[in-house]
């Protein structure tokens, strides 16, 4: 029984050695889109109904909350900037900024 503790144990620091991830954590796999999206929601204080000018506005005092200059962390500035990008960038069609609409509502056409 102790020499199959001790193999088990072996095989978790080579695979924390050879991937750098313990044995448990590669089991676990990575978050989903939801639960990424749940996290920049958690981050920035909005909720899911949120749409663009909420996610900037709470970006805004977030950071203004975090900056370095204010006793925050630079590593703090990154998640609120991740959190952001992340959010806008899964937007839905409706909210996000369309600018080939605006093009099209042209109605001079060269004749």
């Amino acid at each position: 029984m102790l020499k199959f503790a001790v193999i088990l144990i072996v095989i978790a620091i080579l695979c924390r050695w050879a991937m750098g991830r313990w044995p448990w954590e590669l089991l676990a796999g990575s978050p989903t889109r939801t639960q990424k999206l749940a996290e920049a929601r958690k981050a920035l204080g909005v909720t899911r109904k949120a749409g663009r000018e909420e996610i900037l506005s709470a970006h805004k005092q977030l950071i203004s909350k975090v900056h370095p200059d204010r006793g925050g962390s630079s590593a703090q500035v990154h998640e609120a900037n991740d959190a952001r990008d992340f959010l806008l960038a899964n937007l839905p069609p409706s909210d996000a900024p369309n600018s080939d609409m605006d093009a099209s509502d042209d109605d001079t056409t060269p004749e």
